[in-house]
């Protein structure tokens, strides 16, 4: 599918690329490049890439897919490093978790003569670095495209056919739709769990002893998605702030109500929203975003 693909940012989701990449034969090349010299070694050693360049001009040169996976925060200084050494007709994707602030902040910094398909796949876990990674992450999963003004029908063409041979199934949306989707199905119940868990962790009643001990099944997920990137997700929170606040909102009075039926023994109006609730999960597992199966805290995979 391509000469050689260059990727910037080499931890989860561009190491898994990567390796997706030459499992499935869709590049002849496939070059790597991470700002942290620790990561390069890594990456070096486990082989993932054809090449691991030492500069991210190097990792860009005669690239025909650019694809950037730093995080959000990043994204506009890894562009500006490589910007002056992209080919002519190079198609430039990424796969930030927010898009109309890197949408903006990316094309203040890509040359006329390069194409821009802004993307973002719905896979993870919560592990990170090259180590991470495996070729099956988007297998199944979506992967969203937001075209902008710099997107052409040919450099569109193009990351999808790239997503659909890593596996995904591919949506387009505009920008700032999916910056609102993704604010309430992943940014607030990361902020959620990272809030839940510090709370725990705070309370003079309870020891971190006893928080460990006694976790049940809803506080281990809950501390699952909070053991997630950092400094990625401090990103996210910050380049889509006014699409989180906005469903943080809309959070924070569905949860007054539900004070409200616990405080006036409402057990009806409970039971009714904890049935409507039911029926949402019952729809991610049939459409295959999730399995039945019993978990309980065995293993069984990776996980979203």
């Amino acid at each position: 599918m391509f000469s050689k693909v260059a990727i910037v940012g080499l931890g989860l989701i561009g190491s898994s690329i990567a390796r997706g990449l030459k499992a499935r034969g869709l590049s002849a090349t496939v070059t790597g490049y991470d700002g942290s010299a620790d990561v390069r070694t890594r990456a070096r050693d486990l082989g993932f890439c054809d090449a691991i360049a030492e500069t991210p001009q190097q990792a860009v040169e005669d690239a025909e897919l650019v694809l950037v996976a730093v995080p959000v925060g990043a994204m506009a200084d890894a562009v500006t490093s490589l910007a002056s050494h992209l080919a002519d007709g190079a198609v430039v994707t990424d796969v930030g978790g927010v898009k109309t602030a890197v949408i903006e902040k990316i094309l203040a910094e890509l040359p006329g003569h390069v194409a821009f398909v802004p993307g973002h796949p719905i896979a993870g876990t919560e592990h990170s670095g090259p180590e991470a990674g495996f070729a099956e992450l988007f297998e199944g999963r979506w992967c969203i495209l937001t075209p902008c003004e710099r997107t052409t029908e040919t450099s569109l063409a193009k990351v999808t056919a790239m997503w659909s041979g890593l596996g995904s199934h591919v949506e387009t949306m505009t920008p700032e739709h999916h910056d609102i989707v993704l604010a309430i199905t992943s940014h607030v119940p990361h902020l959620i769990a990272y809030n839940i868990v510090g709370t725990a962790a705070d309370l003079e009643e309870v020891t971190q002893s006893e928080v460990i001990k006694f976790s049940a099944g809803g506080f281990r997920d809950f501390t699952r998605i909070a053991a997630s990137d950092p400094v990625m997700w401090r990103d996210v929170f910050l380049n889509n702030k006014e699409a989180v606040l906005e469903m943080l909102g809309r959070f924070t009075e569905d949860l007054a109500a539900l004070q409200r039926m616990i405080r006036w023994d409402d057990g009806k109006a409970l039971e009714d929203l904890f049935t409507r609730t039911r029926t949402i999960r019952r729809g991610i597992i049939d459409a295959g975003q999730d399995t039945a199966d019993a978990d309980f805290g065995r293993p069984h995979g990776h996980e979203d």
